[in-house]
């Protein structure tokens, strides 16, 4: 298993306090990511080795969560500050052929028979900003826009595209609303809070930004996105290379 993460990753801290129910990513800055224990499995529920991986800073699934790799054909992206729920299952393969006579797995009843090639899903890739609620199932191929809501028990089908900043829920998962108008929801995509460089001390600052409600007055909400955007524009140009 090829895991990724940022650059400034320091490995798995053994010493957390919950470092037996995660491996806890650490990070030079001191900001964590959470992979629940037992995550990557293959069709047999035991670990998978095979398969491709990027996990973002300050992410994290909940307990008994998995994602399934049966082969090194797809990879995940998942980006920062991803909130996972407890028992998540992301589903990246294992599809049987429909278009043929059966779509049963003849060869594991016998070795002489054959069984057509699996079809493959494409790459799934789960964005930034985005909380991902319990037993939600994610089969292969989808992307989760940036500020994404799935909630509890969703279902996510093959190829599933998502709006930036929607709350998506049901069997299959549906578009119920935005989170945002469509101003700040334009703004915020802008500004890209989850993705400036300091990240930690970047938070510090703007973390005041973070204890407002968006949705009471639409014209107080985008004078404050226009004041951290200037505040982004002064960040970004202290954190040029030299």
């Amino acid at each position: 298993m090829n895991i990724e993460t940022d650059q400034d990753c320091l490995g798995i801290d053994h010493n957390h306090d919950l470092a037996p129910f995660f491996d806890i990513l650490t990070y030079k800055d001191g900001l964590h990511s959470f992979i629940p224990k037992n995550f990557f499995q293959d069709w047999l529920g035991q670990p998978s080795d095979v398969g491709t991986m990027h996990f973002g800073k300050c992410s994290g699934f909940g307990i008994e969560s998995i994602v399934k790799y049966d082969s090194a054909i797809q990879s995940l992206q998942v980006g920062r500050f991803v909130s996972g729920g407890l028992r998540v299952k992301l589903l990246l393969n294992g599809q049987h052929e429909i278009k043929t006579m059966s779509t049963s797995m003849l060869m594991f009843h016998h070795s002489d028979l054959m069984s057509p090639p699996q079809p493959q899903y494409g790459n799934s890739v789960i964005k930034n900003d985005i909380w991902i609620g319990d037993e939600v199932m994610m089969l292969g191929g989808g992307v989760i826009e940036d500020g994404c809501v799935i909630g509890a028990r969703s279902l996510l089908p093959p190829n599933f595209k998502s709006e930036p900043f929607g709350i998506y829920a049901g069997t299959p998962a549906r578009l119920i609303r935005f989170r945002f108008s469509d101003k700040i929801i334009e703004s915020l995509l802008e500004i890209e809070w989850w993705a400036q460089p300091d990240l930690l001390n970047w938070l510090k600052v703007i973390n005041p930004y973070f204890l407002t409600d968006f949705t009471v007055d639409e014209a107080k909400t985008l004078d404050l996105l226009a004041e951290l955007k200037a505040i982004k524009a002064s960040w970004v140009n202290l954190h040029q290379p030299q």
